[in-house]
């Protein structure tokens, strides 16, 4: 038997392999220990102005955000870009569903966001 610590994303795991000689399979195998789960870590979140508006922009694909482009407050007409973010090298505009005024701003340059996940809202 061999004992190895492997590092995966930041996290380090021990894990031990045994040898076998012509292919055949150990005698008694072991079930092997789950890893474990790093966190989740949390997006700092900026300052909403009145708890938010009604109206959310959300995140239409994974990804990182590269700019807020829009502050609370500032009016906006449908089409205008809220945020950019960048996914699969491609950087992608997310952009206001309707006129209003940006009511809070959910996310900070450089979060990680999820699909569907809410990016601002809007009044």
């Amino acid at each position: 038997m061999k004992s190895y610590t492997i590092t995966v994303n930041g996290t380090a795991y021990d894990v031990t392999v045994e040898e076998v000689a012509n292919g055949q399979a150990p005698a008694a195998a072991a079930a092997p220990k789950a890893a474990p789960k790093a966190a989740p870590k949390a997006a700092p979140k900026a300052a909403a102005a009145a708890g938010g508006g009604s109206i959310k922009v959300n995140a239409s694909v994974p990804g990182k955000v590269v700019k807020v482009s829009a502050s609370i407050g500032q009016s906006l007409k449908a089409g205008d870009t809220v945020v950019v973010l960048e996914s699969m090298k491609m950087e992608i505009p997310v952009v206001a569903p309707q006129d209003g005024t940006v009511a809070s701003i959910d996310v900070n340059e450089g979060a990680s966001v999820e699909s569907g996940d809410t990016l601002a809202t809007m009044n």
